[in-house]
């Protein structure tokens, strides 16, 4: 009964998926002494199953129990290994290599000795504490140990010197294994790949005896990243085998090349078509300003019975939005945005924008408040839409309960609200002191509309006469300045002068010196007054 258990439990320790199912394994072990004999290696595996079910307390007691009874033998380092196991992949982190230092001195002082398993998760316990250093001390005793060239022990090597950023040196481990496996070459591809070295990916991809379909889909991505789309297409047309990866990338390589055509012949040639497929191509069309193209394949993705997600709905809504369609977006609203589907806030973030884009603002806001989750682009979408269509009271109240809501305010929430303030120059110059950054010339501008309607001339002579520019051209000074150092150019017309007061001409920033109607400092803009119009133009 003993030995037909024993050659069981491993794999129903494996499969164990409760705390309630491991401590009834556990208790067996307790009570069952042969199995101790029978199964030498199993303290090991509890230790380490105790961790993968995240108890990672129990799994401690286990191991400091389990420490007294095997002080010695491969019984011993096996348990070392899946404690240090546990601690690097599931924490704390720092146990792992207190275990570590730890193994020398064990044994009636004799010590256990690291093994090839036993390496790799202190690797991935330095890297995952940004310890450099004390990886590439370990990397020295693999060296030293001869265990460089086993797989798992280089692999993880491999894993922290591209975390670190240290292309050279992973490359050097990489040319250090004698038998590169399909899977060890895909990797240094992939690095290369994100690292934006085509270059180097395409030698390791050349040097690789046998290709997977991740082999050819890692060089692909490579191409298409660089926008080197005549070499894409070489190589897709080159590919023994594609996958819906394959078609899927090169959808999206013709899409950005803006070559719509062949992106709509490949997409019909594809042999399977799955909803990533779909949803590239609706995505394709609206990034891209194509609009009625998207709302036309729509319908043909219900046909073939696909169920949209989230980024299927976010495209066709953009749709909507831009071309007015409410009476569809109302639809999709009501038929295919699902419970599911709703929590999701880039979902109710697009609903709210289609219903305020075609002029239903009521029910944007009544979605908005429905919304299962919110962030800040919620709630900029909202506070703008409310700012649009001129209802600034409830914009600027809206702005409020964001704060009160902990949501922290970015560059485009303060658009939305200078927006809500135009008319309202105070209050704009009170929003844009309140600015936890630095106000850029996108804030400026929005600010600058809203100066067209203040024509406070009592206000404008004070503030001259205290030595202020008047806001509009404070405004506009600070606008082209900052467009000088961004490298910008600026040329704006802004209707912001006093309407047929000669007293607005010719306003300047303290220090400039006039010349008739043109106010200029050297190397910075020049603000002329002509007529009723103001001018900023760059010298």
């Amino acid at each position: 009964m003993s030995i037909q258990l024993s050659s069981r439990l491993p794999s129903l320790l494996k499969d164990c998926a409760s705390k309630r199912q491991f401590d009834q394994i556990h208790g067996l072990f307790v009570t069952s002494p042969s199995l101790r004999r029978l199964l030498p290696g199993l303290p090991a595996l509890l230790v380490r199953r105790a961790t993968e079910l995240g108890d990672t307390a129990h799994a401690d007691l286990l191991f400091s129990s389990f420490r007294e009874t095997e002080p010695t033998g491969p019984g011993a380092v096996a348990l070392y290994n899946a404690m240090i196991r546990g601690c690097a992949y599931h924490g704390p982190h720092e146990g792992a290599l207190e275990l570590f230092a730890e193994m020398p001195r064990r044994a009636r002082g004799e010590g256990l000795a690291p093994d090839s398993f036993t390496y790799p998760h202190v690797v991935d316990a330095c890297a995952r504490l940004r310890m450099w250093r004390a990886a590439e001390a370990v990397h020295c005793r693999v060296l030293k140990e001869g265990l460089a060239a086993v797989p798992a022990v280089s692999s993880s090597l491999l894993a922290f010197y591209v975390a670190r950023g240290s292309l050279g040196d992973a490359r050097r481990v990489f040319d250090g294994f004698r038998d590169k496996s399909i899977g060890l070459s895909n990797r240094m591809v992939s690095v290369y790949v994100r690292a934006g070295d085509v270059t180097s990916a395409r030698e390791v991809f050349d040097a690789m005896e046998t290709r997977d379909v991740v082999s050819w889909n890692a060089m692909l991505t490579a191409y298409v990243r660089t926008a080197d789309i005549v070499a894409a297409k070489e190589l897709f047309a080159a590919m023994p085998v594609k996958n819906v990866i394959s078609w899927t990338t090169m959808i999206r390589a013709l899409s950005d090349a803006g070559d719509f055509a062949g992106m709509r012949g490949l997409f019909d040639r594809m042999p399977e078509r799955n909803l990533v497929s779909w949803n590239c191509i609706l995505s394709s069309y609206t990034r891209h300003g194509r609009f009625w193209q998207a709302l036309q394949m729509f319908p043909r993705m219900l046909l073939e019975g696909l169920n949209p997600d989230s980024f299927t709905v976010v495209s066709v809504l953009s749709a909507c939005e831009n071309l007015r369609k409410l009476r569809l977006g109302r639809w999709i609203h009501a038929n295919l945005v699902t419970p599911a589907l709703q929590v999701h806030a880039e979902v109710g973030t697009a609903l709210v924008e289609m219903y305020a884009m075609c002029g239903d603002v009521a029910r944007a806001f009544v979605v908005f408040l429905k919304m299962y989750s919110k962030d800040v682009f919620s709630w900029n979408v909202m506070i703008r839409a409310l700012a649009v269509h001129r209802r600034a009271d409830d914009a600027l109240r809206l702005f409020g309960v964001m704060r009160k809501q902990g949501f922290g305010p970015n560059h485009f929430t303060f658009m939305g609200v200078l927006l809500a303030c135009s008319g309202h120059v105070d209050e704009a110059v009170t929003v844009l002191q309140g600015m936890p950054c630095r106000p850029d010339s996108d804030v400026w501008r929005a600010l600058l509309g809203g100066c067209r309607i203040e024509a406070d001339l009592g206000s404008a002579k004070e503030a001259i006469a205290d030595g202020h520019v008047w806001i509009p051209c404070r405004v506009l000074y600070r606008l082209t300045e900052l467009e000088i150092q961004t490298g910008g150019m600026f040329h704006k017309r802004a209707k912001s002068a006093l309407p047929g007061r000669q007293e607005s001409r010719g306003l300047c920033h303290p220090g400039e010196t006039r010349r008739g109607n043109l106010a200029k400092v050297p190397s910075t803009p020049v603000v002329e007054s002509a007529g009723n119009e103001m001018c900023v133009s760059l010298t």
